[in-house]
């Protein structure tokens, strides 16, 4: 579908004069995401006149691309009529995510306007823990018996298909919803019409059970290149199946989740504007606060080396850039460590082996940093021995900062926290402890 060169503030004008079926036509040309996005932009009084103009074959997949607070305004505003021709028409992992987004007053109208089959799937769905497969997992796949022909397969598929969110991977199962195997429409479709989907399905199925963490089951698309997966109960049986969209939801939040850690600050569902001001502070202080008091530990070290300072004062206006150097270095390394754990590319048993890697990379950036600073420090004060304690002691926390890159997100790891914890805000603080005690260290057994 082109997209349509139109100004969506018009819309409302539309409306006040009347022109609905310009209006109808305009919204009807656009995809359901664009018209999500439109919506979005127009005031509050015209939303739900605009929704109510739009095709019925789009209004539920444009009502599931809207945000929440849009979602809320519109329920409200619907009539009984509406709101279960809307949520009828909704695939059930969607209505789920709806409701968990929804005041429980709102929750209870949308359930009281659901049938009781879908209100069922929808409380099976919300009984698994939040982050687990089965959370994300969608009911609504397409079964097939291995003792059916393919010409079997596809009057199934032409019956059933209209009300199962994916039909291109249709999933085998014996009488007890056993997963046997699975069978693509493509090889159904080259396939002569009375083979058995027996002699077709593919026995060797990638699948996660419903407790699995959806981390790891979104892992698994990029890694077996698949557009749909499925998920088992603790004894095999078919209970669902995760389709390739909802993958990329968890990837975007656990991205988000991981770049937020990073940044020393809480995760949160919201959206930055939808985020009020006191819950931004609110998520922003703890690792403030952990990271405020932590920052102590340099100044009792400097503190410590008061009598340096006053034999040479000039100490203290190199010492910024060792300690920038140093945080520089060991958030380069822990990026590294933390993305390469998160892709399982780095396992904790590669500790040695990247700890050896990382060693051999901090030799060869720190001698290049260190004579780089060495000269320009003998250049510009003309004190070889000052020369000496700059370049030497770059060397020293360079290869100190590395090392922790690598450890800490490794230990993280081990102790089952989130690696991301460990990055850039706490990683620059222990490596501004470890670079002032250093700096000192050289700097008095050398000068003093």
């Amino acid at each position: 579908m082109e997209e349509r060169d139109f100004d969506v503030k018009l819309l409302p004008e539309l409306l006040e004069e009347r022109r609905f079926v310009e209006a109808r036509s305009v919204l009807s040309e656009m995809n359901p995401i664009d018209i999500a996005i439109a919506l979005g932009e127009v005031p509050e009084e015209s939303l739900l006149k605009l929704f109510r103009i739009l095709p019925k074959e789009i209004a539920a997949d444009v009502f599931v691309e809207m945000d929440s607070d849009e979602q809320e305004l519109l329920i409200k505003g619907f009539s009984d009529a509406e709101l279960q021709a809307v949520i009828r028409e909704m695939y059930v992992d969607d209505a789920v995510d709806l409701i968990e987004e929804m005041p429980a007053i709102v929750v209870n109208r949308i359930l009281r306007h659901t049938d009781p089959a879908t209100r069922k799937e929808i409380n099976e769905l919300l009984k698994y823990p939040e982050d687990s497969a089965g959370s994300v997992m969608t009911t609504e796949y397409m079964s097939l018996k291995s003792s059916m022909t393919v010409e079997d397969a596809f009057e199934r598929i032409r019956k059933t298909g209209d009300e199962k969110e994916d039909i291109y991977t249709c999933y085998v199962m014996d009488p007890n919803r056993k997963l046997q195997g699975i069978v693509s429409v493509r090889e159904l479709l080259l396939s002569d019409r009375n083979q058995l989907i027996g002699d077709l399905m593919e026995t060797n199925v990638i699948s996660v059970t419903t407790l699995a963490d959806q981390e790891t089951a979104a892992k698994l698309f990029d890694k077996y290149n698949l557009t749909a997966l499925p998920v088992t109960d603790t004894e095999d049986r078919l209970v669902g199946i995760i389709t390739v969209d909802d993958a990329i939801d968890v990837i975007q939040e656990e991205n988000t989740e991981d770049i937020e850690k990073m940044a020393a600050l809480l995760p949160q569902d919201e959206t930055y504007f939808e985020t009020t001001v006191l819950q931004h502070a609110r998520n922003r202080l703890p690792w403030l606060f952990i990271l405020m008091f932590s920052s102590i530990m340099t100044g009792l070290i400097i503190e410590h080396y008061e009598v340096a300072f006053q034999t040479m004062p000039l100490l203290v206006a190199l010492m910024p850039m060792l300690m920038d150097t140093g945080g520089n270095c060991g958030t380069q390394a822990s990026t590294l460590m933390i993305r390469g754990l998160a892709l399982d590319q780095i396992r904790l048993s590669d500790y040695v082996k990247a700890l050896g890697k990382e060693l051999r990379v901090a030799l060869l950036v720190g001698t290049c940093l260190s004579i780089v600073n060495g000269v320009r420090v003998y250049i510009q004060y003309h004190d070889v021995k000052l020369a000496f304690v700059i370049g030497s002691t770059l060397l020293f926390v360079v290869m100190v900062a590395k090392c922790l890159g690598c450890t800490l997100p490794m230990l993280a790891k081990k102790l089952k926290l989130d690696p991301a914890i460990m990055a850039s805000p706490l990683m620059t603080t222990l490596v501004d402890v470890s670079a002032v005690f250093i700096y000192f260290q050289i700097a008095t057994a050398v000068l003093l």
